[in-house]
C-alpha cells in the first residue's frame, strides 16, 4: 500500500481532504517522508504490512494522533496515547492568553511565582507554562497515574522542571504540604471536563470511542461541578489578585460566569477561539 492507496483507502471514511492530511502526515511522523518524497516515489520503500495495520486503525476512526503515538501543541511534540485527551487548538489559546497576561507582570514575576494545572491529561498547559514562564514553579495534578506517566515523559522530554502529583480534583487537598491553609498560587488554569452527557450523540465517532471519558464529561444535572470545586478551592489557595483560567463550555458561559460572581470572584472575562466560540475564562481573586 502506497501514499495514494492509502489516502484513496481513509476517504472512504474521511472524506478526500482529511484522507490526504492524515496520510501525509502518517508518511511524515512515522516514515520521515515529505510531501516531495512521496511525489517522487520514495515510499515504495515503506514496510506494506506496517501500513496496512496503520489503515486499519484508521477506517476504524482511531485518531491519527494515537495512532502514530503523538501530537504537536504550541510548537513541541508531545507523546499521547488514550490515557490523555489529545490536545487541541484552543487549549493553545487558552496557554498564550496566560503567557501574555504573565508578559505584561513579567517583571514583577519573582521566584516564588506558582502555577497549578488542574487534570494535566497530557501536561501540555503544564509544560507551555513552565517553558513559556522560565521564573514560574508548576504544579500539576491528575486523577490518573497513566495520564501523569505521560505528562511526566512530555516533560523530560520537553526539559521543563513541573511537579505532578496524583490527585483527585473532587476531592482536593485543603491544605498546603506543612498542613496549613495558605495563600500559595498565582495562577490555577483547568481545561476540566465540561461535556455533558446529553452532547454525545452529537460527538464524532473518534472522540465518543477512543479519548477518555473521564476527561470529558460531566453528569447533564451538574455542568459545572468541576468549575465549582476548583473555584472554591481557589478561594482558600490563591494569592490576593491571583487569578483563575478555565476552558469553558459554551453553552455554559452566563452559568459559569454568575457562579464565579457569586463567589467573590472579579474581573471576570471571556474570551473566544479562533472559531467565534465562547471557549475561555479567567477572573481575579
Amino acid at each position: 500500500m502506497d501514499y495514494q492507496q492509502l489516502w484513496r483507502q481513509l476517504a472512504r471514511v474521511y472524506g478526500e481532504g482529511e484522507a490526504k492530511a492524515i496520510a501525509r502526515m502518517v508518511y511524515e511522523v512515522r516514515y520521515g517522508l515529505s510531501f516531495s518524497d512521496l511525489l517522487m516515489g520514495r515510499d515504495a520503500s515503506v514496510s506494506q504490512t506496517d501500513v496496512e495495520q496503520i489503515a486499519e486503525r484508521l477506517m476504524r476512526q482511531e485518531p491519527v494522533q494515537y495512532v502514530l503515538g503523538q501530537a504537536d501543541f504550541c510548537g513541541r511534540t508531545l507523546v499521547v496515547n488514550s490515557h490523555v485527551l489529545i490536545p487541541r487548538p484552543e487549549t493553545e489559546e487558552l496557554c498564550r492568553w496566560i503567557v501574555s497576561a504573565c508578559a505584561d507582570v513579567r517583571t514583577g514575576i519573582g521566584d516564588d511565582f506558582q502555577v497549578l494545572d488542574v487534570g494535566t491529561g497530557s501536561g501540555c498547559i503544564a509544560i507551555t507554562l513552565a517553558a513559556e514562564i522560565p521564573m514560574a514553579k508548576v504544579t500539576a495534578w491528575d486523577i490518573s497515574e497513566q495520564a501523569l506517566a505521560v505528562a511526566r515523559e512530555n516533560a523530560c522530554r520537553a526539559m521543563v522542571d513541573v511537579s505532578f502529583d496524583q490527585v483527585d480534583v473532587l476531592d482536593m487537598p485543603s491544605a498546603s504540604r506543612d498542613g496549613s491553609v495558605t495563600s500559595e498560587y498565582d495562577v490555577i488554569v483547568s481545561n476540566p471536563p465540561y461535556i455533558v452527557d446529553k452532547e454525545r450523540a452529537g460527538m464524532a465517532p473518534n472522540v465518543l470511542e477512543y479519548e477518555p471519558h473521564t476527561a470529558l464529561f460531566v453528569p447533564d444535572d451538574d455542568p459545572l461541578l468541576f468549575y465549582r470545586v476548583i473555584a472554591g478551592y481557589g478561594q482558600k489557595v490563591l494569592k490576593e489578585d491571583g487569578w483563575l483560567y478555565f476552558e469553558i463550555n459554551p453553552l455554559y458561559v452566563d452559568a459559569l460566569r454568575e457562579l464565579l460572581g457569586a463567589m467573590s470572584y472579579h474581573d471576570i472575562m471571556v474570551k473566544t477561539d479562533q472559531y467565534g466560540k465562547q471557549r475561555m475564562m479567567r477572573a481575579q481573586r
